[in-house]
């Protein structure tokens, strides 16, 4: 997926095998909707080699689930790019980490995080008693954390501009979006936060509550002039200052 992705378990014993089992969950899912590699899926249906009615069952997973966040955001989640290609990035990420964790608890681990290029999965705890501490960085800087999380069981996503400048589209518009320089969603699996920080990004002021009031999560979003936006519980997650 062109990031770096890592997974930290804590759980005792040898576990190289379950964590290649979640690595290679990962390969797949790129393997299926990676737009930069010739022969994924995802390519392959954008030059009309395949239709929907031809894809793989992966991939028409990962559809429905982008499908019905694009009706639920009344078209602000797009599956598509400005120029009409599909596009599935916004949603594929936080699925497949969520695929690899789930693994790893199906090969009955409890304790580890999988950090996918600063999305997370903060699974259990670090030490007993010791939930994972995850830093949202400031946009203005990666030496400064806009807060540090507590998380025991959630995954948190961030849509930015500070790596990769104006790249989130208003699928309403087709048009790049504005408002934000930093949207981070702390919900209880990595699929539907990945999916909602770019949704609230591109839906603008409005996004941080509708997103807390439809789906049960937690915001904290920087404007582009600084300005802080939180909504749902977030200061149940903030670690305590040290």
């Amino acid at each position: 997926m062109g990031i770096p992705m890592s997974i930290d378990i804590r759980d005792a014993g040898d576990h190289h095998v379950a964590a290649a089992e979640a690595f290679a969950i990962l390969h797949e899912a790129d393997d299926i909707f990676s737009p930069y590699l010739p022969n994924s899926e995802l390519s392959r249906l954008n030059r009309f080699e395949l239709t929907l009615e031809t894809m793989g069952e992966l991939f028409m997973e990962v559809h429905e689930r982008a499908s019905q966040f694009a009706a639920l955001s009344g078209g602000v989640f797009s599956l598509h790019t400005a120029s009409g290609q599909w596009d599935l990035n916004g949603i594929v990420k936080g699925w497949a980490a969520q695929g690899a964790a789930d693994r790893l608890r199906a090969q009955g681990l409890a304790n580890f995080c999988i950090n996918a290029g600063g999305d997370v999965i903060a699974a259990g705890t670090f030490e007993p008693g010791k939930a994972w501490n995850v830093g949202i960085r400031s946009p203005q800087s990666p030496k400064h954390m806009m807060a540090v999380l507590a998380l025991d069981d959630m995954a948190v996503a961030t849509s930015a501009t500070y790596e990769r400048g104006g790249h989130i589209i208003d699928g309403r518009t087709g048009c790049t979006a504005h408002g934000f320089s930093s949207v981070s969603v702390i919900a209880s699996d990595l699929t539907t936060a990945d999916v909602l920080a770019t949704t609230v990004f591109a839906m603008g002021s409005k996004g941080p509550r509708w997103a807390a009031e439809r789906f049960d999560c937690s915001v904290l979003a920087q404007t582009e002039n600084g300005t802080f936006i939180d909504a749902g519980d977030l200061r149940r997650w903030l670690a305590p200052a040290k």
